[in-house]
């Protein structure tokens, strides 16, 4: 064969093969787009095409008023998606001056000409994923859609919002520690958002969406999306009104005794339903009190004092004492075995005093020695009288975290255990299940179980409700009950507690210091706990309440001095603040005569209360809050007493409590003396008042 032959046989031989690759590679093509494409692609949705989980909105925790304790606030993530199926080049070039111009003037962070040279390069790349602005409010949200080319809709413009919910608390630290919260994906849940989290979290969705680069997705239009479900509500037996006062006088006594931590509760009598819980903690780094732990709950500590109504409420009980009985405190004195009991204050002249006197003056020789006298020989009874009064054992308050109380049974018990139990130590209770049992005395010995949550509710309407749940019918008689209220009563007339006297609301309770103890610490630390446990008005007792401070340390230490104040401060202001506290106006004759009674500076509304039920004509121009009464022929009118913002208001003829509701709603501090109305203000009227500030308000009947 000649060298052309084999040289043209050779080429021939090479076309024929890329013929044959080239036909191949056209076949297995049609191949797989007409019989294999169905099902090719359909692997390939499976790989990029899903469905995805959308978090409900979860569900709100109010008050029982309606107050909003803590709530999820919506934040969106704008991103486009520049290969959406509609969006067109005509369109697209049509507005995205418009849209450039938009985000220059809103997000700011680029010029009109270097945002619309972004959006035409990520049109071009075909980006569906382009980040447009994080963190958008739901107000920004909706301008948003508003603007040129995003009002086009989702598939025109190419617009994905994508909704984070973020928890707030609208009260800030106000109860924090008690709303709580549910943290790492639900693995850390704490107070009332960890124990009812299965009803605030609702029910999750499913959106259809689609893999893109870089792990992302896009939501397509899948008809088979299953929209979420909003969680339940939750509304509390809170008053927030209630809680900020105590919150504020809490405060204010750690700041003023640079304590370490404090905590106090107040519990409706009757039912049980908490009203307010605070509990606060020195935060070092802050340099300022936080709520972070639910002391009131989750501390038991040795009580002191206070556990001393729990020893008289056995002795009394039980028939072996009675409160005029007669007690010698051996000049301050008592040895129990090897150990010296003592009196923190005695005075010789008072050796002989009666029972009451010595719990008024908070006697450790006298009710240990009355303790040990009739129980010394029978562990047990005084055992089985604690267990009847239920305090070894929690109360079961709904949120986790309840510290169980520590009450060791006889056989653990050394030589001096009784009598030292008999004041409050070698016990550790919480504050909660102290004033569980105060609560008991002062609902003529029924004991309720405290509780927080009034209701669970769906779109408004009652899901759920929690009734008061009575733990023991009677603790104690009746007769024991009255022996108990009138030494708690005589604590505050003259005894221990006597700085909180008022002339204005009757409250009875007992002092309680003792020195606390921890894993880092022993007793001669001396690290004092102060507290106050009691209830008001003692006539009728509608509230109970405890405060525990702990570790004061600016040279005062017991509860007389550092919790009992606070324990007033908040009795006084709600009394002064809620009208069903007060005596009956229909009780007290106000009317002498025929004449027109006035009754000064006054609510509008009280008037016309007042006014009516004495059978009197009487009115006041729509809208007036406040105003002054006067003879209008034979009606009483009121004359508009204005209140403006800044400016002090005129509080001369007001009874206290609206002085205090005017003046404490514009930030003011009021120190006032005497009883009755106001006679005189030491801010003039009219003045410009800053927040703060102290007024001080003279009283005369």
């Amino acid at each position: 064969m000649s060298k052309k032959k084999e040289i043209l046989w050779r080429v021939w031989f090479a076309v024929l093969l890329l013929a044959l690759f080239g036909a191949a590679i056209v076949f297995k093509a049609a191949q797989i787009q007409f019989v294999e494409g169905k099902e090719l692609r359909h692997l390939a949705d499976s790989l990029t095409v899903y469905y995805k989980t959308i978090e409900p909105e979860r569900g709100n925790i109010y008050t029982e008023n309606g107050d909003l304790m803590s709530t999820s606030l919506p934040f969106f993530e704008i991103r486009m998606d520049f290969r959406s199926e509609a969006m067109t080049d005509s369109l697209f070039n049509k507005k995205v001056d418009s849209l450039a111009y938009m985000f220059a003037k809103e997000i700011g962070n680029k010029t009109n000409a270097e945002y619309k040279k972004e959006l035409i390069k990520n049109r071009q790349k075909g980006n569906r994923y382009y980040l447009v602005k994080r963190n958008v409010k739901y107000p920004q949200l909706q301008a948003m859609k508003k603007w040129p080319f995003f009002r086009e809709g989702r598939y025109k413009s190419g617009m994905i919002v994508l909704q984070k919910n973020e928890r707030k608390t609208p009260f800030g630290m106000l109860a924090h520690r008690t709303i709580g919260y549910v943290r790492d994906e639900g693995k850390v849940k704490v107070g009332i958002e960890g124990k009812f989290d299965d009803y605030l979290k609702g029910v999750k969705g499913e959106i259809l969406v689609q893999k893109i680069a870089r792990g992302n997705s896009i939501p397509l239009n899948g008809k088979g999306d299953i929209q979420p479900k909003t969680g339940q509500d939750i509304y509390l037996n809170i008053d927030v009104n209630m809680q900020d006062l105590a919150e504020s006088a809490l405060v204010r006594s750690l700041k003023d005794n640079n304590a370490d931590h404090g905590s106090v509760i107040l519990m409706e009598v009757s039912t049980g339903k908490i009203k307010a819980i605070s509990n606060l903690n020195y935060n070092k780094n802050l340099k300022r009190y936080i709520e972070s732990y639910n002391y009131a709950v989750g501390e038991a500590t040795e009580p002191g004092s206070t556990f001393k109504l729990i020893s008289m409420a056995a002795l009394i009980d039980d028939g072996f004492v009675k409160i005029d009985d007669v007690v010698n405190l051996e000049g301050g004195e008592k040895k129990y075995a090897d150990r010296i009991m003592r009196d923190d204050h005695h005075d010789e002249e008072q050796n002989d005093v009666t029972v009451s006197q010595a719990f008024a003056m908070s006697s450790n020789v006298a009710v240990s020695k009355l303790t040990q006298d009739f129980y010394g020989k029978n562990y047990n009874k005084f055992y089985d009288k604690l267990k009847s009064f239920h305090i070894t054992n929690p109360v079961g308050i709904e949120i986790e975290g309840e510290a169980l109380p520590v009450v060791y049974k006889p056989k653990e018990w050394s030589s001096v255990s009784l009598p030292w139990m008999s004041i409050g130590y070698e016990v550790s209770l919480t504050p909660l299940q102290i004033l569980t049992f105060y609560n008991a005395i002062a609902n003529n010995g029924k004991m309720m179980k405290p509780y927080l949550v009034s209701s669970i509710k769906e779109y408004d309407e009652v899901f759920k409700n929690f009734e008061p749940v009575v733990i023991d019918k009677q603790i104690v008689n009746e007769e024991t009950v009255n022996s108990l209220t009138t030494m708690l009563l005589n604590v505050v007339e003259n005894g221990t507690a006597r700085n909180i006297k008022s002339v204005n609301v009757s409250m009875a309770g007992k002092t309680g210091t003792s020195i606390i103890t921890n894993e880092n610490t022993s007793y001669s630390d001396k690290k004092y706990q102060a507290s106050f446990a009691g209830f008001f008005p003692v006539d009728a007792p509608k509230y109970s309440c405890i405060v525990v401070v702990n570790n004061p340390r600016n040279g005062r230490i017991y509860g007389t001095e550092v919790a009992a104040p606070v324990f007033g401060e908040i009795a006084n202001k709600i009394y002064a603040k809620d009208m069903q506290m007060h005596e009956n106006l229909e009780e007290k004759p106000v009317i002498v005569n025929n004449s027109l009674p006035l009754i000064g500076n006054v609510k509008a509304q009280d008037a016309n209360l007042i006014y009516n039920n004495l059978g009197f004509s009487f009115h006041s121009d729509e809208g007036v809050e406040y105003g002054i009464t006067q003879k209008q022929n034979n009606s009483v009118g009121l004359k508009v007493n204005p209140m403006i913002e800044n400016l002090m208001p005129n509080v001369v003829g007001m009874d206290l409590r609206d002085a205090f509701y005017v003046l404490e709603n514009r930030g003011l501090k009021i120190i006032y003396r005497g009883k009755g109305k106001v006679k005189k203000q030491s801010i003039a009227v009219g003045k410009r008042i800053s927040e703060g500030a102290i007024v001080e308000l003279d009283l005369e009947l």
